[in-house]
């Protein structure tokens, strides 16, 4: 066996789509979103989202319809969006499907059940949202999906943000 330092699924660079290049430069902020129905529980790691400040604030995020989430959350109507920082990188990965998790993603930290979805123990900042629409438009090979923010909880913000740029995480420092 031959360890390579190539990545074993990266197409050569002629073949890699530009406009995700592009999208791989913007740095976004590293969001889970989970949502629960009937004894189900579900989540994605979404770094396509934005918030927009109003009465009442919305967050826009792109989700892949043919995720668990997706299923879920169109069931339940509501959802969590958490903020996760340094210290979550391995919960990010297994929400994106990229790492294992024996078990499953949902065994790696605490959850608090709240009315709108599952919240992880141990982030900064998360908020409690309603889906506005059941059949959001499609916008690339993605869903643009709106919830309204029912609530948000603030605590200290001494963990530092994770951030998403050109496939890798990186978590901004300070000065």
């Amino acid at each position: 066996m031959t360890i390579h330092g190539d990545h074993p699924f990266l197409p050569p660079e002629s073949e890699r789509s530009p406009v995700r290049r592009l999208r791989g430069r913007l740095p976004s902020p590293v969001g889970l979103w989970t949502s629960s129905y009937a004894g189900k529980r579900s989540g994605l790691t979404v770094s396509s989202m934005l918030v927009a400040d109003g009465d009442p604030g919305v967050v826009l995020g792109l989700i892949d319809p043919d995720s668990d989430l997706w299923g879920t959350l169109r069931q339940a109507k509501t959802a969590v969006v958490s903020l996760l920082g340094g210290p979550h990188q391995q919960l990010a990965d297994a929400f994106g499907y990229v790492a294992p998790a024996p078990g499953g993603p949902f065994r790696m930290i605490e959850w608090t059940d709240t009315e709108w979805g599952p919240a992880p123990v141990g982030v900064s900042t998360w908020a409690g949202c309603r889906l506005l629409s059941p059949d959001p438009e499609e916008i690339g090979w993605s869903l643009q999906v709106q919830l309204e923010i029912a609530h948000v909880e603030l605590l200290p913000d001494d963990i530092p943000p994770l951030v998403h740029r050109r496939g890798r995480y990186t978590v901004p420092t300070e000065r």
